[in-house]
């Protein structure tokens, strides 16, 4: 039997991930069947899970890759710019954006407040965007960008409960078109404000 490449492999990984999150994010964790998986998908269930032991694990798969994700954008551009991607709305063509995260997000956050397994399997996983915001502060901080009169750790507590506070305001379907003007608000809110002479 000839051996699949790794590049094959990964693009199967990829093309899983994909669906599976318009899966999760249109029909939830419970809503989303394997027969809807593989409709997402595209591919058969044992494809699906020949990557993936079972549903739960494709789908804390498909969250840490929106974590890593999102923790790529923030050592780039900051946690606001992360905030101001979940109001994008998602493209008609279904390929992914930086709005799809609202869905997985939105299930991570009902998950973890339902279920102590996944809270616990969860926390393992979820330090990565706290680090990397931490980190782009800290960055900020030392090139005299981030105010210096509060600790770094509030500031990205802070900007944590910032991104929840949005991800509960669009879980609940409010209007989010206005809300550009209070992220740059938040943004404002950390930097450092220089006098001037």
């Amino acid at each position: 039997m000839p051996r699949v490449s790794q590049d094959h492999l990964d693009a199967r990984r990829r093309q899983i991930l994909d669906g599976a999150r318009v899966c999760f994010a249109r029909f939830g964790y419970e809503g989303a069947t394997v027969r809807r998986l593989e409709e997402a998908t595209g591919l058969s269930r044992g494809a699906i899970f020949h990557h993936f032991r079972d549903k739960e694990s494709l789908f804390l798969a498909l969250a840490e890759d929106d974590a890593l994700r999102m923790a790529e954008v923030v050592a780039e551009q900051g946690l606001v710019q992360v905030m101001r991607d979940l109001l994008v709305a998602p493209e008609p063509t279904g390929t992914e954006h930086p709005g799809d995260w609202l869905g997985t997000r939105l299930e991570v956050s009902r998950r973890l407040r339902t279920d102590p397994e996944f809270r616990a399997r969860w926390a393992e996983r979820s330090r990565g965007l706290t680090d990397a915001t931490r980190q782009r502060l800290l960055r900020q901080r030392e090139v005299g960008n981030l105010r210096d009169d509060v600790d770094v750790d509030v500031l990205t507590s802070f900007l944590e409960l910032v991104l929840e506070g949005l991800v509960s305001h669009l879980a609940m379907g409010l209007p989010a078109d206005d809300l550009e003007p209070v992220l740059d608000l938040v943004e404002e809110s950390v930097r450092r404000h220089r006098r001037s002479a």
